[in-house]
């Protein structure tokens, strides 16, 4: 009986997941097969592979600011924070002698407390996130080109730092490894706790959240602390893989995760934002930076690309919400 319950509400799950997400599934489902029809190599295990590890780097920064924007604000800091925790963590054990654990712990951190900072900032002064994540952009990115002198900090053969970004478990590579776990993290936190649905609750109506006891404040430094932390973590495995720690690095990381929250389902009005959307978002942004790559397309077309999606998807996520709107 309990067994055929369970059954049935998996394939309920899964129904819901299709009828919710059926348009960005066949959007996504297009684009595979015209790579498939017109990109060299598409197909291969080895491109398959690298659009994977591709993925798994967005998709660290694009939880972070999938949660920023649930709560109806949002996080630009992911890429410059991305680099100045490569490039401090290179660093400490390249120049300053520092074990390579601590170093990677000591990269994770900076992460914590740059994510600390925009959450209290935000949660005390009413600064919009925009503004406060903006500048804190600005400070990270100045503060990696500072300490690295302008110049990528190299990470001299040391094969502990490097499995980091480029070991692999059999055929998958690690970084992919580190994306399922963390999704599946994300999944539990924002669905199985009462602080996920608080969330959920501050996104949806912050007034009516303070009201009913939340402590909206907490929830908000909590909320930018873990994006930070998913920032960090992406700067030590970016470094891993590139062997250095280049302050130029995840420029426009911060667009390339807020489109894949976008493409998800997830609202800029706050309150509204699944796991599994966010995932095929982030899988449709790899997918293109990909293919155009194998087409030989011009990259700067990336960009326009990219930026058109994001219009179209709040355009879309704004008729969304005029109809709920006027059927209330």
């Amino acid at each position: 009986m309990n067994k055929n319950k369970s059954q049935s509400a998996a394939g309920r799950a899964v129904k819901d997941y299709f009828s919710q997400n059926w348009g960005i599934l066949a959007g996504l489902g297009i684009l595979i097969i015209v790579f498939s029809i017109f990109g060299n190599n598409f197909l291969t295990q080895k491109n398959l592979l690298n659009l994977l590890r591709t993925c798994a780097t967005n998709c660290y920064l694009a939880i972070g600011v999938q949660m920023a924007i649930i709560l109806a604000g949002i996080d630009l800091t992911g890429g410059a924070l991305a680099a100045l925790s490569g490039v401090m963590t290179v660093a400490a054990f390249q120049w300053w002698g520092m074990p390579v654990q601590i170093a990677v712990v000591l990269g994770v951190l900076i992460g914590l407390v740059i994510g600390f900072l925009n959450g209290f900032i935000v949660a005390y002064t009413g600064i919009h996130p925009f503004v406060v994540t903006l500048a804190m952009q600005s400070i990270c990115r100045g503060t990696a080109y500072l300490v690295a002198n302008g110049s990528p900090v190299t990470a001299y053969g040391n094969d502990a730092f490097a499995v980091i970004g480029q070991g692999s478990l059999g055929p998958v590579p690690l970084p992919v490894i580190y994306m399922i776990i963390f999704l599946v993290l994300d999944f539990l936190f924002l669905n199985k706790t009462k602080t996920g649905r608080y969330i959920y609750a501050v996104g949806g109506n912050e007034v009516s959240a303070r009201f009913s006891g939340i402590n909206v404040k907490k929830i908000k430094i909590l909320v930018w602390t873990i994006s930070g932390i998913l920032a960090g973590f992406c700067g030590v495995v970016l470094a891993s893989r590139l062997a250095s720690g280049q302050p130029a690095t995840g420029e426009g990381y911060e667009t390339d995760a807020i489109a894949a929250a976008v493409l998800g389902g997830t609202s800029f009005f706050g309150g509204t934002g699944s796991v599994g959307g966010l995932l095929i978002g982030v899988l449709i942004i790899g997918l293109i930076s990909n293919g155009l790559n194998l087409m030989h397309v011009n990259s700067y077309w990336q960009f326009v690309l990219k930026g058109i999606i994001i219009i179209a998807a709040v355009y879309v996520d704004m008729m969304k919400q005029r109809k709920q709107n006027s059927a209330k």
